[in-house]
């Protein structure tokens, strides 16, 4: 007992030496870090600055350097103390700016180097590795089976068969278009979704509707109208329109231009029209684009001026009934001689959906198509609240709408498309199992062009090039060769 007790107090001795330091010291310097102990360090390195110079000479360089950072310091101390924005800044005067600097590299250290193989939203690394591996044509095998808890709660899986069937190309598609379409349209069951021109770069639209023609695939243009970067490569358009009606607008009304609507849908290129009633990431919210934001070819592919503020309402001003959209499905079919019409909407109040399928039976009039996008779905800029709290889950949706569809029996004239963080084949896989005819993918598109998740599409500063109307952004990454990544 002697012994150990010696032990124990050699442990405790060597415990308070001073070489013995903790994260303490260093919280007790921040904590003593004041306006006096500034002044005190400024002070302390001017002399020093005058030592280097005294000893150097006045013809090396450190003493320049010592002098620089010294200025440095003191002028970043005086800003700090003078301004009244941050708290911050100003009680810990040059420190303080340590919290930002941190703060601006978290993302990039968390996702290096923290972050598993599964654990960051809204992808994963595991998630936008098999994208990255399959665009560049790399190894996406993984060895020594799952890395998975497959007795996890929420693990899921796919039922295989024990009799295998070889599965042709063109098993990989879909007829869509019921009985009142004139020009039914033979869609892949993966396509791109909707991302609008100005929200990518003139580039990753250019790619993407090459890739499209390249793999057969259908390109979805977004609200924001038909650019000349979605029509120049010639692969197939949904042509979505929105509650703006951009490329089918009236200026002067802000409302449906039927004639404008003709022209555009009478486009070869254009295989199908998307009426978007809301979209999972931000249902039920509308958008301004100031002005300043217009370019020439962002007003040209919405058909707007340059000098206004282009609004883009949370709700349609064509109708705001159940009867209502399903007449503006009908005269869209006839305007667009016969192709086929859907609407794209997130599950809100299953009741008002119910409603909609009520007035198709009412009315005989029936979509060719419906997106169900699922409130997991992306988009360049939210508010938080409707990102992460509104808007029905797709598994949820995609579920319901084929329940309703299918008990009303409507369910043979009238496709599915999902969509909703459709990144590999088992999502693909299990959306179909679940209701889907077909899906649409756009995050997973835009990781194919070089996106790496840096989650700025909302500040222009996309560094791939991606999701930005940057010049110099644009021409460092999207470019059209990256188009048979898709």
């Amino acid at each position: 007992m002697e012994e150990k007790g010696s032990a124990v107090e050699k442990v405790q001795a060597w415990q308070k030496l001073p070489h013995h330091t903790t994260g303490k010291e260093l919280q007790d310097l921040v904590e003593r870090w004041n306006h006096k102990l500034f002044y005190s360090v400024g002070t302390a390195m001017a002399a020093g600055t005058t030592a280097v110079a005294v000893t150097s000479g006045y013809f090396a360089l450190s003493p320049y350097v010592a002098a620089a950072a010294t200025a440095y310091f003191w002028k970043m101390g005086i800003e700090d103390m003078s301004q009244d924005r941050h708290t911050i800044r100003r009680n810990f005067p040059v420190l303080g700016r340590l919290r930002y600097i941190l703060e601006m590299l978290r993302p990039e250290i968390r996702q290096y180097f923290i972050e598993g193989d599964r654990e960051m939203m809204p992808f994963s690394r595991e998630q936008r590795n098999i994208v990255y591996s399959r665009a560049k044509g790399q190894v996406d095998t993984l060895p020594m089976g799952t890395r998975r808890d497959v007795y996890l709660q929420g693990y899921e899986w796919g039922l295989h068969s024990i009799f295998p069937t070889h599965v042709t190309p063109t098993d990989a598609r879909v007829v869509i278009g019921g009985p009142q379409c004139k020009q039914p349209y033979s869609a892949s069951i993966m396509n791109v979704s909707a991302m609008s021109y100005g929200a990518l770069s003139d580039n990753a639209i250019l790619s993407l509707n090459t890739g499209a023609k390249m793999g057969g695939f259908c390109h979805n243009t977004g609200e924001g109208g038909m650019s000349k970067y979605h029509l120049e490569p010639g692969g197939d358009i949904c042509y979505q329109i929105g509650t703006g009606y951009f490329g089918c607008r009236n200026n002067e009304t802000g409302r449906f231009d039927p004639a404008k609507f003709k022209l555009a849908a009478a486009r070869p290129q254009v295989k199908m029209i998307e009426i978007k009633l809301s979209q999972g990431a931000k249902p039920s919210h509308g958008g301004i684009l100031p002005a300043a934001k217009i370019s020439k070819a962002i007003a040209e592919a919405r058909g707007i001026p340059m000098d206004q503020d282009c609004n883009s309402p949370p709700e349609h001003a064509e109708f705001s009934s159940p009867k209502g959209l399903l007449e503006f499905v009908q005269r869209l079919r006839e305007l667009s001689d016969g192709k086929p019409i859907g609407f794209k909407l997130c599950i809100g109040h299953p009741s008002e959906f119910a409603a909609v399928v009520h007035g198709m039976l009412e009315t005989g009039i029936s979509p060719d198509f419906i997106t169900i996008d699922g409130s997991e779905g992306g988009t360049g800029a939210a508010p938080p609240e409707f990102s992460n709290s509104l808007g029905m889950p797709l598994v949820e949706g995609l579920v319901f709408v084929n329940q309703m569809l299918i008990g009303t029996g409507l369910r043979d004239k009238i496709k599915i498309i999902s969509s909703g963080k459709v990144v590999s084949g088992f999502s693909l896989v299990r959306n179909l199992a679940l209701g889907a005819d077909a899906c649409n993918s756009a995050r997973a598109m835009m990781f194919a062009l070089g996106c790496i998740q840096a989650l700025k599409c909302n500040t222009n500063k996309c560094p791939s090039g991606v999701a930005t109307q940057d010049p110099e952004l644009m021409a460092g990454g999207g470019g059209v060769d990256k188009s048979a990544n898709l």
